[in-house]
């Protein structure tokens, strides 16, 4: 729209305090904003300022709750078997029809780490970042079906210079660039939290930022990449996020599952250590599946057991899914799809007088979207239980903290990949880290056949390609 246009529509909605600086920027600044506010729906926001949250009564809707329908990490729970999910995975591989989701939007802040997070270095034995885990795992799946699987990787606007960056210069990690798609995640405007108005974080830039995980839907349609995999043959797409290098990618199980439950979002989880632990909280409440946070969870009833003396909240999510592309389709064309979270922050901003402002206390409302809020729209949601030394180590603080940090994190994939080490003869001495890269060996039973007989593991080692 035109620059008269765009003031017309900022007095309209009371928001035309944001061009105050207009004057006195150069064109290129002009543009910078102009272009940021040509991206926000001010409708929206007027009506994010002006809705106020219904109150939810989280401890009557625990008290309704019950355990999801789920496949258990025995294989109990299904009417099929472990072995048939994974032949029915293992066939929708071969076929072509699955994709990669790699939500990338994080820097390493919290890590001491100035880079986007698949950026850290991670491996045990390696140092193989997170990116490259991910890449090997791709590639080795590709080679032991013969397919080729696209990668489609939203980042955000802290982290989209530095991930294509990356990529590039690094050969996209050997993955064919033709099958690698790098898109940002869209962004909200932070609000001040009193009069709803847009706050500025300098003269030229609204305060901004990213629109959340579940942003993921809108960016795929937006950035074409939802045509894109259509196009291929795409029929379902695998989910997850940067900070797990343990994940499961395109587990043909885990796959299998999904089909076989005629599920359109499926959702892997892992049993929680502890009632209270800081998971979200899979269930089922008055038909529908759904999360609970931990942080909305009653005590009462996250202790609560069941007949047999077992959590009956039981299922923590890891944020692993596998979703149909018709599914991600019809949600992309739904904008009310996804509810809006708020988030009372402290933005910094720059007043009227161009003097920057830091807070010391929460002044302004954040919007984001969360993905496992499609969850109540998806036909037959499914859940599938993950043992967490198999799956789940995620990498969020800074070594020294009690949990998820990158000492943990190796620790958890050396003693994974250790005990198929052992299954397949090999012995170790004590206190060796080992890692294996999936191109030298995709699964377990895969060892056996590459090791020499009795392989005594004294010092640390990397199984390479």
């Amino acid at each position: 729209m035109s620059f008269q246009q765009l003031q017309s529509k900022l007095q309209q909605h009371g928001q035309s305090h944001v061009l105050r600086f207009w004057e006195t920027l150069d064109s290129d600044q002009q543009d910078r904003l102009q272009t940021q506010l040509d991206d926000i729906d001010l409708e929206q926001v007027a009506s994010l300022v002006a809705g106020a949250d219904e109150p939810i009564d989280f401890a009557a809707m625990a008290a309704r709750a019950t355990p999801p329908p789920a496949v258990k990490a025995d294989g109990s729970g299904a009417a099929w078997s472990n072995q048939d999910a994974r032949q029915r995975g293992e066939q929708a591989l071969r076929d072509g029809q699955i994709g990669a989701v790699l939500v990338a939007g994080g820097q390493g802040t919290r890590l001491g780490f100035d880079q986007p997070k698949g950026m850290f270095p991670i491996g045990p034995v390696s140092q193989r970042t997170l990116f490259q885990f991910f890449a090997d795992r791709l590639i080795a799946i590709g080679e032991h079906y013969g397919v080729d699987i696209p990668l489609y990787i939203m980042t955000s606007e802290a982290t989209d210079a530095d991930t294509k960056a990356y990529f590039e210069t690094n050969d996209y990690l050997g993955l064919n660039r033709d099958n690698v798609r790098i898109f940002k995640q869209g962004t909200m405007p932070a609000v001040d939290a009193q009069t709803g108005k847009l706050l500025m974080a300098s003269q030229d830039s609204l305060a901004l930022s990213p629109d959340g995980h579940g942003g993921t839907v809108k960016a795929l349609a937006k950035s074409g990449s939802l045509d894109d995999a259509e196009s291929r043959g795409i029929k379902h797409l695998a989910y997850f996020q940067v900070d797990n290098p343990l994940v499961g990618l395109c587990d043909p199980t885990f796959i299998g599952h999904h089909l076989m439950s005629q599920s359109e979002m499926t959702s892997q989880v892992v049993r929680k250590r502890y009632p209270m632990e800081k998971v979200g909280n899979m269930v089922v409440v008055d038909g529908q599946m759904q999360i609970i946070e931990y942080s909305d969870l009653p005590q009462s009833a996250a202790e609560a057991v069941d007949d047999e003396g077992q959590t009956r909240i039981w299922a923590g999510s890891i944020a692993v899914h596998v979703l149909d592309l018709a599914f991600l389709r019809r949600m992309s064309q739904n904008a009310d799809a996804l509810p809006f979270h708020r988030a009372n922050k402290k933005v910094p901003f720059v007043n009227e007088s161009d003097v920057l402002v830091e807070p010391d206390a929460p002044n302004a409302v954040k919007f984001e979207r969360f993905i496992f809020d499609l969850l109540p729209s998806a036909k037959n949601a499914f859940v599938v239980e993950a043992l967490p030394r198999d799956a789940f180590a995620p990498v969020k603080n800074a070594d020294g903290a009690e949990t998820d940090t990158p000492k943990l994190s190796r620790q958890a994939i050396s003693d994974l990949h250790a005990s198929w080490l052992q299954k397949a003869g090999a012995t170790l001495a004590p206190g060796v880290m080992v890692e294996i890269n999936p191109r030298y060996s995709l699964f377990p039973e895969q060892l056996a056949e590459k090791l020499n007989a009795n392989l005594q593991i004294s010092s640390d080692q990397y199984f390479d390609v």
